[in-house]
């Protein structure tokens, strides 16, 4: 348990090299939670994701973006330019105060720039980097270049996520983007904790695609034990029927249903009212109603299409059916369990002003856990870093910001 005055991560000196959403989304979880992490950008190839939506006032600009912005809470930003050599010895001096150095871009380039592994071990020999990329620093398909929409395709979410009739479509967003940060904040707190507890550093090669495989294991397994290929089934299951998003009264509003048990086929029975299609034989066993989930579909549909999102779930939740409104983002910020759990935080951005942030997927006990402060604009801490936590004079930075270092 951590007292009022203090976060778990406080202490930890972070370099955040990384850049678009898995590096970025991992040191914000150590920056959520007390870490100091200074995130390195260049204002001459700024990170992809400050041009992408959605903006405030719908006015775009690099420090605009909440897209951005929700990613990087609770950061120090400094813009340098590492093409210049002024920049590069400011890189090793952030390497040489942090205890942690991320970066995510194509394997080896960090090696290229001069602060690959072996450099950096020199200027720090406990540090921990981590080296993020799609497909790992090493093997065949070590330069294979992309973003988590390509790491998705080749990992095979996109095979089995659409409909049978259709070309694959995919999962919502690029999905390993999402799924690797969970494992790389754990990998790296590992590492925190061994050199807490033997001084030592360690280089962490982290593969977007084996980071996110775990999720396919159901899958895998089936292949591997019974040669069955997986494709795409819509919303179906192979265990599971009624199992779907069944349209409900209003304008495109949907619930989504899922009877696993037969305990839980006969309550959904009740809650419509045993109607009499719903006793032929050929539904009374999952497999049954597997086989049959065409009409199945078009019974339940009828039903739901009478009532609202919210009526069909909470009707079938009473009886223990699992069910769940299909909610919009805008439903989201007025979702009343998210409220109680003071899951959006409003955080005040020095150009967008005060606007809801996500917060944790957990709480933790002892402390309010959550974003501290905003995101930063490109290069707003760049006098604090280079002062007060590297150290610099005016006159090194004076020469830096001649030399066009701290673009």
């Amino acid at each position: 348990m951590t007292t009022d005055n203090q976060l778990p991560f406080d202490g930890l000196k972070v370099a955040d090299f990384s850049w678009v959403w898995v590096g970025p989304t991992s040191t914000k979880y150590l920056a959520d939670h007390g870490a100091t992490v200074v995130r390195v950008e260049s204002k001459v190839r700024p990170d992809i994701v400050r041009a992408i939506g959605p903006y405030k006032d719908k006015e775009a600009g690099p420090n605009r973006t909440h897209a951005f912005n929700d990613t990087n809470t609770s950061k120090l930003g400094v813009t340098i330019n590492l093409k210049t050599t002024e920049g590069l010895d400011i890189a090793k001096r952030i390497i040489k105060w942090a205890d942690v150095y991320v970066e995510s871009f194509t394997a080896g380039r960090m090696t290229e720039f001069g602060i690959g592994y072996e450099t950096a071990r020199e200027l720090n020999p406990s540090i921990i980097m981590v080296s993020t990329c799609l497909m790992g620093q090493t093997g065949p398909a070590s330069d294979f270049a992309g973003y988590g929409f390509h790491a998705g395709s080749v990992a095979g979410f996109y095979e089995i996520t659409g409909w049978p009739d259709l070309p694959p479509d995919g999962p919502f967003t690029a999905l390993t983007d999402v799924i690797a940060p969970r494992m790389l904040a754990s990998t790296i707190m590992a590492a925190v904790d061994h050199r807490r507890r033997t001084g030592q550093g360690q280089f962490i090669d982290a593969a977007q695609i084996e980071m996110s495989l775990h999720s396919l294991a159901p899958q895998i397994m089936d292949y591997n034990i019974n040669g069955r290929v997986v494709t795409r089934n819509g919303n179906r299951s192979d265990s599971a029927a009624p199992h779907g998003a069944y349209r409900c009264s209003g304008e495109d509003q949907w619930c989504a249903i899922a009877v696993e048990t037969e305990d839980q086929w006969r309550n959904f029975k009740k809650v419509l009212g045993d109607p009499e299609w719903a006793q032929d034989s050929r539904f009374d066993t999952v497999q049954g109603r597997i086989e049959q989930q065409d009409e199945l579909d078009q019974f339940v549909s009828s039903w739901t299409a009478g009532l609202t999102p919210k009526e069909v779930m909470d009707r079938l939740q009473q009886e223990g059916v699992p069910s769940g409104v299909v909610q919009r983002s805008s439903d989201l910020m007025q979702d009343p369990q998210l409220k109680h759990r003071k899951f959006f935080r409003d955080l005040n951005h020095i150009e967008t002003g005060v606007l809801p942030y996500t917060g944790h997927m957990f709480n933790i006990r002892g402390y309010d856990n959550g974003p501290r402060f905003a995101a930063p604009a490109l290069g707003q801490h760049n006098e604090h870093v280079l002062k007060e936590l590297l150290g610099m004079s005016e006159d090194e930075i004076t020469e830096a910001i001649i030399a066009e270092a701290l673009e």
